[in-house]
């Protein structure tokens, strides 16, 4: 019987000392010819353990650019170079092409484990 007491009061002990944080976030933008949206999705924990306190984060996120206009109009398109920034990250890409593309959106995915993270109130910054 003791040994249960002391596992459940070990568990509440361990429960009580951790925190997460899930952030989920969805950016969104257009020009006159394209449209953007950045797609964040991070999970902080913060615990206690023999009284010091530690962080640790991660995270996915999507980039997803998309012409407004009509897949015929990209026909001659040879490569396309887009790029977006964070406060905390940044990314770039280049695709070139040997055929005509075969679609109007186009995107980029990545993560992190301790990187920092995407705040709610950022401005994401987009170049095609």
């Amino acid at each position: 019987m003791k040994k249960i007491i002391t596992l459940l009061f070990t568990i509440m002990l361990l429960a009580g000392c951790s925190e997460t944080t899930n952030n989920y976030y969805i950016f969104s933008g257009e020009s006159e010819s394209w449209e953007a949206e950045f797609t964040y999705n991070g999970t902080e924990i913060w615990k206690e353990k023999n009284g010091i306190k530690t962080y640790t984060n991660q995270d996915r996120h999507r980039f997803v650019l998309k012409y407004k206009g009509s897949l015929e109009e990209l026909s001659s398109l040879q490569k396309i170079e887009y790029s977006y920034e964070t406060f905390s990250s940044s990314g770039k890409t280049v695709e070139e092409f040997t055929d005509p593309p075969s679609t109007v959106t186009f995107s980029s995915s990545g993560g992190s484990k301790g990187g920092a993270k995407v705040g709610e109130d950022e401005v994401i910054l987009v170049n095609v």
